[in-house]
């Protein structure tokens, strides 16, 4: 990206969202993370996690069409805005069944089913429609608005789970029910003041268009997310509770090395949209993601660096997972350079090549993984087994990614 003024200064308005909220974010893990035990952890990362997912199914994907309009061509929003809240409406009934679904296969008899739905219902109903907001604000480049509703809803989340923990009763079905509340308070929050005002109509013609896009799109977030999160189902069905709990915390402390990357990725895809091309040549390729590699280990080696003098810093149970972080030290930057891979194909519209490649990452990980736990999971071993797993991940992600960019040339 070209280091202009107007670029630099978005970027840190972004980046000043993700810090506020990477802060904000912190305290909420560690007051969840240590008030709940390590099984109880497990279960709500995991089922979060396929909250998360099925999130991806809201509207069908019609969040994309929204987003590329508010980009490229923001007189149209209103019709493409009020197409989504149909869309999602419709919806609803699909993730219904596909949420029943997983829970018949690997939640019953570990959590009960109303903490499954509530939970769920948080991350479709909550943070995926504060995240639609977000996206509007950012497409419309007003950056500050989205910054502060991404920290707004963090410290929402925060207060909840600060009340959880001075309530005194560390039960998950009572933090359950605190985390949906401050979801959907934070939903409605904005949708009352941080949705820009728009002229909604419904335009019938622009389905016909954007549906097979929005389809894709969705397509890809969901192989996206799976491949992202499946780790954690994979680890709670093959390990167990305690395991999933551990292996949870670690990639939660290891998720917020990213913050700062995707807020330069965020910048990224709007530039390529908008110039229609891949921003540099393959020096500068190399440049952007040796950077992103040495900010994500970097992040995680200063939190090993922080613990070391005092190992009890973060709290009991981060405590226990503590000896994960330096066996896993590159886990970051392989991690967080396959979104960014993700992320490129998505801003050059390769979305059917976006999704099979996502394929074909999640069918590698969830092998490398399932194999890791099956024969290493009695010991602490797995844990540096982790950094050729998701660097094999990485190796196929790029080698695919930068032979299809460089076809679309």
């Amino acid at each position: 990206m070209s280091p202009d003024r107007a670029a630099i200064s978005a970027y840190l308005t972004i980046l000043s969202g993700s810090a506020g909220r990477l802060v904000i974010s912190l305290v909420y893990f560690l007051i969840v993370a240590n008030t709940l035990t390590l099984g109880e952890f497990g279960l709500f990362a995991t089922a979060s996690a396929t909250g998360l997912i099925l999130s991806r199914l809201l509207a069908f994907g019609f969040v994309s069409p929204v987003y590329r309009v508010a980009t490229v061509k923001p007189r149209l929003l209103g019709a493409y805005a009020a197409g989504f809240v149909g869309l999602a409406a419709l919806s609803i009934p699909v993730i219904v069944i596909a949420a029943a679904v997983v829970y018949a296969a690997l939640f019953q008899g570990r959590l009960a089913a109303l903490s499954f739905a509530l939970i769920v219902t948080a991350e479709v109903l909550g943070w995926r429609l504060v995240e639609v907001v977000a996206i509007v604000n950012n497409g419309l480049r007003r950056f500050r608005q989205a910054a502060l509703l991404v920290i707004l809803g963090s410290s929402l989340r925060t207060v909840a789970a600060v009340a959880f923990y001075l309530f005194g009763q560390a039960s998950l079905t009572i933090w359950v029910f605190a985390y949906l509340g401050a979801t959907l308070a934070t939903a409605l929050i904005a949708f009352l003041f941080f949705m820009p005002s728009l002229r909604w109509r419904l335009d019938r013609r622009i389905y016909a268009r954007r549906m097979p896009d929005a389809i894709f799109a969705a397509g890809a977030d969901i192989v996206f997310y799976i491949q992202a999160e499946l780790d954690k189902l994979l680890v709670l069905a093959l390990a167990g509770e305690r395991t999933a709990g551990l292996y949870a915390i670690a990639m939660r402390v290891i998720d917020l090395t990213a913050m700062p990357v995707r807020s330069f990725n965020q910048m990224l895809v709007q530039k390529i949209m908008k110039e229609r091309g891949l921003v540099g040549g393959f020096s500068r390729r190399a440049v952007v993601e040796a950077g992103i590699a040495l900010i994500s280990i970097g992040g995680l080696g200063a939190v090993i660096m922080m613990l070391k003098p005092f190992p009890g810093m973060l709290g009991r149970n981060v405590s226990e997972a503590a000896f994960l972080f330096l066996p896993m030290l590159a886990v970051p930057a392989f991690r967080n350079l396959v979104e960014y891979h993700a992320e490129l194909l998505y801003a050059r519209e390769r979305t059917g090549s976006r999704i099979a490649l996502l394929c074909a990452v999640t069918g590698l990980k969830a092998a490398l993984i399932s194999w890791v736990m099956l024969r290493f999971s009695a010991g602490d071993d797995w844990a540096l087994w982790l950094n050729g797993v998701f660097g094999l991940v990485y190796l196929l992600s790029a080698a695919v990614t930068y032979r299809l960019l460089g076809q679309a040339r």
